[in-house]
């Protein structure tokens, strides 16, 4: 796909990639007859695989940033919405909810 660093990263190029991957799902969900089983593992890894990207290329960038201004923005992100933030933990992190403790 793309090189992923936190300095080139190709935002758009990314999501554009993820937003088509799932448009073919969509439309393989509404006429699935019309695609064969290879055709839909395709449609399913490149769901899989654009959206890794994603996640890896946040991942890239906030371990980009100084220790100070990763704990400032794992705090806003807590703050911003209590209920999201494990799933922020576990991307930008790599932690899981269990040890959403160990981190804060």
């Amino acid at each position: 796909m793309t090189d992923i660093t936190a300095n080139n990263t190709n935002w758009t190029e990314l999501q554009q990639a993820e937003d088509m991957a799932y448009f073919r799902a969509d439309l393989c969900l509404y006429s699935p007859e019309s695609y064969s089983l290879d055709e839909k593992r395709e449609i399913c890894e490149q769901m899989d695989l654009s959206s890794r990207a994603i996640e890896e290329a946040l991942r890239a960038g906030f371990e980009s940033l100084p220790p100070f201004a990763q704990d400032k923005l794992l705090d806003l992100l807590k703050q911003a919405d209590p209920s999201d933030f494990a799933w922020w933990l576990e991307i930008l992190v790599g932690k899981t909810p269990d040890c959403v403790s160990d981190v804060l």
